[in-house]
Order: structure tokens, then C-alpha cells, then sequence
């Protein structure tokens, strides 16, 4: 029986060791792009920058964002922001010589997710995410940038609803 699916594809780097010593820019998007995670609150006179208000389920997925770095001591969460159907991450793993044991972004990814959706008692994300290698200072800090900047650019954004 022929598969007549369309298909996937592969969305890592072929060949490329994703425990490497790098910093790597995530986003990983709720299931359907709900939006559940929090809600961007702001542009008035009390709150003149947009700013980001978890939900309960936000909460849980903000725990389990700061429960990496105590987990894997080589991984430093550099960055990150919940915004209401996504969310975004620098990490960076620091390694003198990769062991097996060592932590890679999918294992990281994939442990972030079922952390929050068991605690949370939803299926939360979609099937997979976005991976990017940070290559230089410059990349770092536009992208930087652009997690700082998400929420005031909330209406504007791609996953904007």
C-alpha cells in the first residue's frame, strides 16, 4: 500500500551535533496556536509598553522554562518570553568536550514539553519547533532583540491570531 501523505520535512540540520557548544534560538508553538499562554497587556498610560500577563498554564510553562538550567548544569537560559500561542529561547550549551550523556535541544525541548503538559494536564504544543543556530554576536543580539521586542510587536507578529 502505497503512502500517499505528503512528506515532512526534516526541520534539524542533517549530520549536526545539536548538543554542540552553541547558543540556539527556540520557538515552540501551542496546539492550534491557542492562545493559552498568557495575554499582552498594555499601551496605556499605567502600562505604556506592552507587557506580558501569564495565565495559570503560562505559569507552568514558565516553571518548567527555569527548571532547564537546574537540571542540565551546561545549559544557560539565556533569554525567553511567553507570549499567548508560542514561546521564544536562547539557550546555550557550554561543553568541553561533548560526553553522550551530554543534553541536546531536542532532549531539552522535549523534556520542556511534557513537563508543562503533564503539570498543566493539556496537550499543549504542537508537534515540533523551531530550531535556529545562533552564528555570531550580531545574530545573537537581533534575535535578542527580537524576544525583548515581541510582545510590544504582539498585533504585527506572525503568529498573531
Amino acid at each position: 500500500m502505497e503512502n500517499k501523505l505528503p512528506k515532512r520535512k526534516p526541520n534539524r540540520l542533517e549530520n549536526f551535533d545539536y548538543g554542540a557548544g552553541y547558543s540556539y534560538f527556540i520557538t515552540i508553538c501551542t496546539k492550534d496556536r491557542a492562545q493559552i499562554l498568557s495575554r499582552i497587556v498594555g499601551e496605556d498610560i499605567i502600562l505604556p509598553q506592552n507587557t506580558v500577563k501569564l495565565t495559570p498554564i503560562g505559569q507552568i510553562v514558565e516553571e518548567a522554562i527555569l527548571s532547564i538550567q537546574k537540571h542540565y548544569e551546561d545549559v544557560f537560559l539565556e533569554q525567553y518570553v511567553i507570549m499567548p500561542n508560542h514561546i521564544h529561547l536562547i539557550l546555550t550549551i557550554v561543553n568541553n568536550g561533548r560526553i553522550i550523556s551530554s543534553p541536546t535541544i531536542p532532549i531539552i525541548v522535549g523534556q520542556l514539553k511534557r513537563h508543562a503538559s503533564k503539570k498543566s494536564g493539556v496537550s499543549l504544543w504542537q508537534r515540533s519547533y523551531y530550531d535556529h543556530i545562533v552564528r555570531n554576536k550580531t545574530d545573537y543580539d537581533e534575535i535578542s532583540k527580537y524576544i525583548y521586542e515581541n510582545p510590544s510587536n504582539w498585533e504585527t507578529d506572525e503568529f498573531y491570531n
